[in-house]
């Protein structure tokens, strides 16, 4: 009689995840994994993404980098949580600076960004701020486009970390060399001609470049490495906005640049 790796909790596991692999590919959101599951904590939510990345992989996609998210007051007050989490960013996920976001999408929102490009890797214990700067090729301006696979945005922490944090697609803008202080890089978001987000650098944890710290040390905890060459998004520094179809939204730093998206008139899952 041999015995089986199959444990009740990697079933669990591994069911969570085709129902959110199910959600994003139908379009049909799902119900949060924490209100349907006992126990389920950040630590299985980490390992249901790592599920579902998996399978985005097989399937031909790329890993780009990494999204982290809910490093600003106001992103934890809108949902209800009170420490960040990450997500992996995909290369089917980018859309160009300028373009309309083609990606299906069932409930978005949008959220202006400071994001790194890693000149080297992020590999130790007791990475800090002045780590990542040395470590950093160049910034961008950048959107990123959240989106839940919960239905009506019913999420716990442990409900959008396997969720992949929420990721839908992401802009960058223009590289540039990193500017003295990015804590005093303020981002302001409109909706065409009307401004609907605005935030310091310093929402981020204090300092964009400690989220990144954060986000390297949290792999390496768990066993991964932050790489030279990926592309860090390092958090909104205002709440988030809903995505309205048929409205152009742009971000905008007098140090940064901008970069802009369009989202289609009729967004899917928008009513």
């Amino acid at each position: 009689m041999t015995s089986s790796s199959v444990t009740p909790q990697s079933v669990s596991l591994r069911e969570i995840a085709d129902e959110l692999d199910r959600a994003a590919r139908t379009g049909v959101p799902t119900g949060p994994p924490s209100a349907h599951h006992d126990g389920f904590d950040v630590d299985a939510a980490y390992e249901v993404q790592r599920i579902n990345i998996g399978r985005a992989v097989s399937r031909g996609d790329v890993r780009v980098g990494h999204k982290i998210g809910l490093t600003s007051l106001a992103m934890q007050q809108q949902l209800g949580v009170d420490s960040p989490d990450f997500g992996v960013l995909l290369a089917s996920m980018n859309v160009p600076n300028g373009s309309t976001a083609a990606q299906p999408l069932l409930q978005p929102r949008i959220e202006a960004e400071i994001a790194f490009l890693l000149g080297a890797d992020l590999d130790s214990a007791d990475l800090g701020v002045e780590d990542v700067l040395a470590a950093t090729d160049a910034v961008m301006p950048a959107l990123e486009i959240i989106d839940s696979r919960i239905a009506d945005w019913k999420i716990t922490l442990p409900d959008t970390v396997a969720d992949n944090a929420s990721s839908g697609a992401y802009v960058l803008g223009t590289a540039v060399p990193l500017p003295a202080d990015l804590r005093e890089v303020e981002l302001v978001l409109t909706r065409g001609d009307e401004e609907v987000g605005r935030g310091l650098g310093s929402a981020a944890l204090g300092h964009p470049a400690e989220c990144v710290a954060w986000l390297a040390r949290t792999l390496r905890a768990r066993g991964d490495v932050l790489r030279a060459g990926s592309v860090i998004l390092s958090g909104a520094v205002h709440a988030s906005v809903p995505a309205i179809g048929g409205q152009t939204f742009t971000a905008t730093s007098a140090v940064l640049g901008s970069v802009s998206v369009t989202f289609p008139a009729r967004t899917e899952g928008q009513s």
